[in-house]
């Protein structure tokens, strides 16, 4: 037995020990959050993000912060509660919706399009399931991926049964369940499927079976008419500067991509995902599981190694693009941990800051931001030509600089930017550089054909071109440009 005194001991040993536990998370917890805040901060600094940041570790919120503004020309800041578009984080919930109708028997994951929209072609519809719309495995041509999409399709307004008609009913590029290829016209499709069997819009069914529910008060489906408290501005990163994102009906990303959210209201999302308030447990592993190319329905689900020697955590993630706005969410569930970042400028390094974040979060050395090449490359060609932005990038990569990224893609896009003001000759030599310095992708080479053929090229173009797809024999892009080319 216990004495008084010894008991009286014990409890205030039991105390300054859970005390000293207590100020050691909170010391570790501060610590993270100022590492994270430094991180980010330098991400906004070199002109890498803009918009709102939330992080969560074991469940809740360590940090949470917005950079740069919501509306430039008014030069309303971002917030927590700013409203951005999430573009293809719509996936995700698109998913749930068709998961609850399958745990309320209502859809069948191995039936085929033609049960639930019967005017859909027969001849593609009875051999493509739910399951191939959900895992990206239809073979059914992505509406986003024809060549007038952006210039021309996208500004116009649609109803979902025409839209389907005339974009998502395309010839099978293979066979359904075969191959994996990322696709908005599967998910254009569920949602219509989720329409003929409620009877009710895409965004009612979202707003009554996930929005209310979890009390997500600023999500909702997006469109250019209804006013919107908060709601961002989309804008692009030019080489001048910042411009507004080209317009973009919101009718046609629809339950690929057309829902509007915050950064506190995905926080609510991802714990509900611990729960079975939206879908049972049975029914979350069947949506978790992932398929060809590790995705499964709406989520991309990996493991990510750590430093610690066979330390590996599962990721459950996805990222979403749209004009003027860049979205990523990361979900840690074994630890409960989450990332969500929402940016409206596009064109942010998001995938490396959630890699820093992750590292920050576990306790690792993690990678600093570092400067973009492009802006001085770009002020070099302005003050002294082509020439002397192609010798001060040998220069500066030479010198092992640690200030700037030499990645491929920063060149890429910027051989881009540099063809849409009409600055082609220049556009051809960076391109030029990037294939020298990446001469093993098959996307540089590719890009540069296409900057050939803006010149009249075509000969160079074609060499180009031939040199892609020999890195990359799936580059259907190149097959088509060298029939094109050798037909003329």
């Amino acid at each position: 037995m216990i004495k008084p005194q010894s008991k009286f001991t014990f409890r205030v040993f039991l105390f300054l020990t859970l005390t000293l536990l207590v100020s050691a998370n909170n010391v570790f917890a501060n610590e993270k959050k100022s590492q994270i805040e430094n991180l980010v901060q330098k991400y906004n600094d070199y002109g890498k993000f803009t918009g709102s940041v939330l992080v969560s570790q074991s469940g809740k919120v360590i940090f949470k912060k917005s950079y740069g503004l919501a509306n430039m020309e008014w030069n309303i800041p971002n917030s927590p509660d700013t409203k951005f578009r999430i573009a293809s984080l719509t996936k995700q919930f698109t998913s749930m919706l068709i998961m609850q109708l399958v745990q309320d028997n209502k859809i069948k994951l191995d039936a085929k399009i033609t049960a639930y929209i019967p005017d859909y072609r027969k001849d593609t519809g009875d051999k493509v399931t739910v399951h191939h719309l959900l895992t990206h495995t239809s073979g059914i041509p992505s509406y986003t991926s024809l060549p007038d999409f952006f210039s021309d399709i996208s500004r116009d307004p649609y109803s979902v049964d025409d839209f389907t008609k005339k974009y998502c009913s395309g010839e099978l590029e293979f066979e359904p369940g075969s191959t994996f290829r990322y696709n908005n016209s599967g998910y254009f499709l569920l949602g219509n499927i989720i329409e003929k069997v409620t009877g009710k819009t895409y965004q009612d069914v979202l707003q009554e079976k996930i929005f209310t529910p979890l009390g997500m008060k600023n999500s909702g489906f997006d469109n250019a008419k209804p006013l919107i408290k908060n709601r961002a501005s989309g804008y692009t990163n030019s080489l001048d500067g910042y411009t507004n994102a080209n317009y973009l009906d919101m009718s046609l990303p629809y339950a690929a991509g057309s829902v509007y959210s915050t950064v506190e209201d995905l926080y609510l999302w991802d714990q509900a995902l611990y729960t079975e308030k939206l879908l049972n447990n049975k029914n979350k592993v069947i949506m978790f599981t992932p398929y060809l190319k590790n995705y499964s329905y709406g989520w991309g689900v990996k493991d990510i190694e750590l430093t610690e020697p066979n330390h590996k955590i599962k990721s459950i993630a996805h990222s979403g693009g749209i004009n003027g706005f860049q979205t990523l969410i990361t979900r840690l569930p074994q630890d409960q941990h989450m990332i969500v970042q929402l940016n409206n400028t596009g064109g942010a390094a998001l995938n490396e800051m959630t890699d820093a974040i992750i590292r920050i979060l576990y306790g690792e050395a993690f990678d600093e931001p570092k400067k973009s090449i492009v802006s001085v490359l770009y002020k070099t060609i302005k003050e002294k030509g082509i020439d002397s932005a192609i010798r001060l990038y040998h220069d500066l990569k030479e010198s092992k600089s640690n200030e700037y990224e030499f990645a491929e893609h920063h060149l890429n896009n910027m051989g881009y930017q540099l063809l849409e003001i009409n600055k082609v000759v220049e556009a051809i030599e960076i391109m030029k550089l990037n294939t020298i310095e990446h001469p093993e992708s098959g996307n540089a080479y590719d890009s540069l054909g296409e900057a050939y053929l803006v010149n009249d090229q075509k000969a160079q173009a074609l060499k180009s071109y031939k040199k892609s797809l020999e890195l990359e024999p799936d580059n259907k892009h190149a097959v088509t440009v060298i029939k094109e080319i050798e037909s003329k």
